[in-house]
């Protein structure tokens, strides 16, 4: 009479022992895909929270130098606005100047479009961190350049 295991089936203990070998087998092939799933993510989400911190930066900016024609190339003041709108990021020192990485804004008096009206423009130009590049898709950094132009409301 053959031994009986616990579960009461001759061989069932054996065959359960190679099932669980398989399932390690593949989580550690599979593991590379999940890490590589996580960090294109997580890269993602970073680049999109600093296009998005970037663009509400000009846009702040350029409600500023729209009020007037003096404050329509006023770049300390739109500077500081930008400032304050990305301060969030995580390469953007408190006390930057907004003429050197990480940061560059610039104001400047245009006129718009075909109605020959004045506006004012601001670029603000913003250099990411070096993040997990992902290859043929993001580099490690690279620069997020976002323009606003507003007429000028006096």
């Amino acid at each position: 009479m053959p031994q009986l295991t616990n579960t009461g089936y001759p061989g069932r203990a054996r065959r359960d022992r190679r099932r669980r070998g398989g399932s390690v087998l593949e989580m550690a092939m599979l593991m590379p895909w999940y890490v590589f799933l996580f960090v294109g993510a997580f890269d993602w989400g970073y680049y999109a929270h600093a296009l998005i911190s970037t663009e509400a930066a000009a846009r702040t900016a350029a409600l500023y130098t729209s009020t007037s024609a003096t404050t329509a190339v006023d770049q300390t003041t739109a500077c500081l606005y930008a400032l304050n709108e990305l301060k969030i990021s995580s390469n953007v020192p408190s006390t930057s100047t907004c003429n050197a990485d990480p940061i560059v804004v610039t104001a400047i008096k245009v006129t718009s479009g075909a109605d020959g009206q004045a506006a004012a423009s601001v670029t603000v130009s913003y250099h990411t961190v070096s993040l997990i590049p992902i290859p043929l898709l993001l580099d490690k950094q690279f620069w997020i350049v976002q323009t606003v132009q507003m007429k000028l409301r006096s």
